[in-house]
């Protein structure tokens, strides 16, 4: 691999993806962006081998990133990173050209040996990700994305976003989550994202309010 692109918008966690990505393929240069905006103007500016991209960016998709570079550079393989392991987010990702898609709760060895993967033609796909694909052949279809509901009002918040959020709500900090739930501290900054942007709120602060107010603690 000549060149790999990361898209992703907490610095942290686009560090630690370029630190993967450069373990995966040493020889590689490696540009990280963090904007929607920014991971387009790459795909037309220059070229890659891979990109690793993040679904949900603050000014718009991954999926239009990955669309962009289909277009544009259609050598290029364009994996999804990301904690969304739903039909709702899989199956867009898919069918706007990407090549593989992996979940980052995943340990950074799996990682590096499932992008390694690449190098033989080969999708790399997270386990969980591989049985729900198959999973769509023999259903017949996708499943819908499942909703919690609080104060008879349906929110996009998934089991595992709403324990993260009572936590978050009773003062826990991101480390201590990480290791009660077994997941790095990436993947619960990446949940706490996800659940800021659905909840519409900007501090743990207000998380805690808005957790307050559907009832999730006292």
């Amino acid at each position: 691999m000549n060149a790999l692109l990361v898209v992703e918008d907490l610095p942290d966690i686009r560090a630690w993806l370029v630190d993967t990505a450069r373990i995966a393929f040493p020889d590689s240069e490696v540009v990280a962006v963090g904007r929607c905006r920014e991971g387009l103007g790459e795909a037309v500016a220059r070229r890659f081998d891979v990109a690793l991209i993040d679904l949900e960016l603050p000014d718009g998709s991954g999926v239009a990133v990955i669309q962009a570079l289909r277009t544009h550079q259609p050598q290029a393989m364009s994996v999804v990173l990301t904690i969304h392991d739903d039909d709702d987010h899989l199956f867009p990702a898919l069918q706007a050209g990407a090549f593989g898609y992996l979940l980052k709760e995943s340990p950074q060895e799996d990682l590096v040996a499932q992008l390694r993967r690449i190098a033989q033609g080969e999708p790399p796909l997270s386990p969980p990700i591989a049985r729900r694909v198959l999973n769509y052949f023999t259903s017949g279809g996708p499943r819908g994305l499942e909703l919690s509901r609080f104060d008879g009002e349906e929110v996009a918040l998934n089991a595992r976003e709403t324990d993260i959020l009572q936590r978050v709500a009773k003062g826990y900090t991101l480390p201590e989550i990480a290791g009660q739930l077994g997941l790095s501290r990436h993947t619960v900054a990446d949940y706490v994202k996800q659940i800021y942007r659905k909840l519409n709120v900007s501090s743990r602060a207000e998380a805690a309010l808005e957790a307050a107010r559907r009832g999730l603690v006292k």
